[in-house]
């Protein structure tokens, strides 16, 4: 292994970049400064108070990559036989007993493992949960399975026993209320943004579509009821007859190569389907740690019913992101004569590769909310913040809407 060099940041601003581009792979020495060819914005700033840079051995860098944030950076490995301990202040990989990677813990927020096969040492889980750092467990699929925090960094119980009784009040049926018109609104708004490169009846059909998610969205706001219970059966039938329009109307628009025919989340038998799964796996792992974060119960829901092992909460949290995050960038990248390939009924390693880079893309592009340019994943916390304060009855919850 190559030892690795100082970063070196250009004086002049960085260009600009579409998030929905195509993202390079960290060359070795500059996993701090990868992700500022998918930023919507500069990253200039980042060259501030950096860690000591990472360490990967070449052979290794489509297993173990670290992406830069304006507040911290996010591992993530995926390969059978990798392990991973710790040594001093760094993150040490090996595969055989060879080190083939060592990162430092400083600035770190979140370490994925993506894929089976990987072990780690308790000394490296003691490490990451003293420093607060989320250590999440992703499916083959992209599906989270588990979230590994420290018990000491949750919320007094207070919130929790609101969030808890609010199933039955008034405010949950109001937040139930936002929470499918906030979907609304962001599916809408992403046909209004597809619709921007088109011109004639591809256009008509798609504005045609979003009077129809209007619509809908206005009916959910205004449906009476005053707990979960009420107005839950007539929320999700608006929120199928929304999905039903948002879904046709996209696969008006994918090209007839990727057969995609609609959306199929369970046992999905195309690419399109099996690399939304993957996207709303990152996502929702992302929204658990804010969920966990802000001292809520992940499975007490108030759309999504409660069920064992169904995180409900987190659920309901994810709906108003996965539009933003998700559809937005793999249909973007997709109408661009994007290429995913599937293998036994699942996307092989580099459709996978591509779908996570432009979704923690996403994640890491800034967005106005509340006045202010903020992170999308600084967004995501703050809302499940927002939710806090509103089960106890200090704020009002309204959905996050990103612009088109």
């Amino acid at each position: 292994m190559s030892s690795a060099q100082p970063l070196r940041f250009p004086s002049a601003p960085l260009p600009r970049a579409d998030t929905e581009g195509t993202p390079r792979k960290p060359p070795m020495a500059a996993q701090y400064n990868w992700i500022r060819d998918c930023y919507e914005e500069p990253t200039e700033q980042l060259a501030l108070d950096l860690p000591a840079p990472a360490e990967i051995d070449p052979a290794f860098e489509d297993k173990v990559s670290m992406m830069a944030t304006e507040s911290g950076t996010q591992l993530l490995v995926s390969g059978f036989g990798l392990s991973l301990g710790k040594q001093s202040e760094r993150i040490v990989v090996k595969q055989a007993r060879k080190v083939v990677a060592q990162l430092p813990m400083i600035k770190l927020q979140e370490v994925i493992i993506g894929s089976r096969g990987i072990s780690l040492s308790s000394d490296i889980v003691e490490a990451l949960c003293a420093r607060g750092i989320r250590l999440a467990f992703l499916s083959g699929t992209g599906r989270p399975y588990a979230l590994l925090t420290s018990p000491l960094l949750t919320a007094t119980v207070e919130i929790r026993k609101a969030q808890i009784h609010a199933v039955d009040l008034p405010v949950g049926a109001e937040m139930a209320r936002w929470m499918v018109a906030g979907k609304i609104r962001n599916q809408a708004k992403l046909l209004l943004y597809f619709a921007r490169n088109r011109a004639g009846a591809a256009q008509e059909d798609l504005r045609a579509a979003v009077q129809a998610l209007q619509k809908l969205k206005k009916q959910a706001l205004q449906l009476p009821g005053n707990s979960c219970e009420e107005v839950r059966p007539t929320l999700f039938g608006y929120e199928g007859a929304a999905a039903r329009v948002y879904w046709m109307s996209l696969v008006e628009l994918v090209p007839e190569a990727h057969e995609f025919a609609g959306r199929t989340p369970y046992m999905p038998a195309d690419a399109v389907n099996a690399a939304l799964n993957y996207g709303y796996g990152i996502l929702t792992s992302h929204v658990w740690g804010a969920v966990m974060n802000a001292g809520l119960e992940p499975f007490a829901g108030l759309m999504h019913v409660d069920r064992s092992g169904k995180p409900s909460f987190v659920l309901d949290l994810v709906e108003e992101f996965r539009q933003p995050i998700v559809d937005r960038p793999i249909f973007a990248w997709l109408f661009k004569n994007g290429a995913l390939n599937q293998v036994n009924g699942m996307l092989d390693t580099a459709s996978k590769e591509a779908v996570a880079a432009r979704v923690l893309a996403r994640l890491n592009a800034t967005e106005p909310h509340r006045g202010k340019e903020h992170q999308v994943r600084s967004i995501i916390q703050m809302q499940a913040r927002l939710a806090a304060a509103a089960f106890r009855g200090r704020r009002d919850y309204r959905p996050f809407t990103f612009q088109w």
